[in-house]
Parts: C-alpha cells; sequence; structure tokens
C-alpha cells in the first residue's frame, strides 16, 4: 500500500500526470473542503502554504493514504510532503541529541528509545514500511544499554556516529538483519 502510494505521489507517475491532478475537484458542494483543495493544488505548484503544515502525523497519514477519492491526489501529495517535513525535522534533533548522547556518555541508549517511542507513535501504515524486527531491535539496543566508548571504540577513537543513526533512522536492514550482532 505505502508503495503504490509513494508511486502515485511521489514519482514519475505523479509528474507525468501533473496537469490531470491539478484540474481534479473533490466530489462535493462544501466550501471549505473545495477549498482546500484548490490551497492543495496551489502549493503543489510552489504557490502558496500547505494547508496541512501542522496537521498530526497520524491525520496526515489518514489523508496520504485514502484512495478513496475523498481526497484529491494533490491534497494526498501535500500532505504526504507535511508528514515527510515533519519526519526530518523530528530527525534533526534526536540525530543532535544523539550526537551530545555518545559525545558525552560513549552510549546511545537515549537515542534508541527517542527512536522507539517515535516508532511506536507512527501511523501503523507507517511501522509497515520498517523491518519486521525493527521494535525488538531497538529494545535490545536499549537493554543493553552499551558504551561505544569502553567495549567497541577501545577508548575514544569516534565511531561514525552520523552514519550509524543514519542506518537506525532509515531501517536500514543491515543492523536489523536477525544474523547482525547486537552491538
Amino acid at each position: 500500500m505505502a508503495k503504490n502510494t509513494f508511486n502515485e505521489l511521489d514519482s514519475g507517475h505523479y509528474t507525468a500526470n501533473k496537469s490531470k491532478h491539478d484540474s481534479e475537484v473533490p466530489d462535493t458542494d462544501n466550501a471549505e473542503l473545495l477549498a482546500r483543495a484548490k490551497s492543495a493544488t496551489k502549493y503543489t505548484n510552489g504557490l502558496g502554504k500547505n494547508p496541512f503544515s501542522g496537521m498530526p502525523r497520524d491525520q496526515l497519514a489518514l489523508i496520504t493514504y485514502d484512495d478513496s477519492g475523498t481526497f484529491t491526489v494533490n491534497e494526498r501529495r501535500a500532505a504526504l510532503e507535511e508528514s515527510a517535513k515533519q519526519e526530518f525535522a523530528w530527525r534533526q534533533k534526536v540525530v543532535a541529541e544523539a550526537e551530545y548522547e555518545y559525545n558525552n556518555t560513549g552510549k546511545l541508549t537515549k537515542f534508541f528509545q527517542s527512536v522507539l517511542d517515535h516508532y511506536k507513535g507512527l501511523p501503523l501504515v507507517e511501522q509497515a514500511q520498517y523491518p519486521d524486527n525493527y521494535e525488538t531491535k531497538l529494545q535490545e539496543w536499549i537493554d543493553l544499554d552499551f558504551n561505544y566508548f569502553t567495549h567497541i571504540a577501545e577508548g575514544k577513537n569516534k565511531l561514525d556516529i552520523e552514519n550509524f543513526v543514519s542506518k537506525v533512522l532509515t531501517g536500514n536492514s543491515s543492523l536489523f538483519d536477525n544474523a547482525t550482532s547486537s552491538k
């Protein structure tokens, strides 16, 4: 479902059908819904504000993944873009916190907990895009409370924290493979 949605909203398919999407109008007489659809079309064309700006992630997911025709394609794309914007802001914050934690303690335990809490708060359709054992692996790392300075980094040698954190956030399968060590 997620792959189909991304193919429809965030690919060459969307661009190839842009004029069709721009002319799409919801099947309603409700002036507020019509105005929101018009606003989403303006936004997807770089004109104006995203009508879904600041909306909670669960509501954004309901719009993004709704293929019933209730929302126009441009509304769904605007909701997807707002969700991505919120995810990016969260990732920037959590990466800064992870770097601080690592540099001060040699650990990433709080980082893993933040990632797990964030994951659990995602709509189920978004959780489904992560590896099956994502939650389990994060919990293992939290429970391990591993100090990378004293056991893996052997002193003050720095782990490539940015690369590691990026792999955790994107659900890189190499980290979540069952054969991979929990360190």
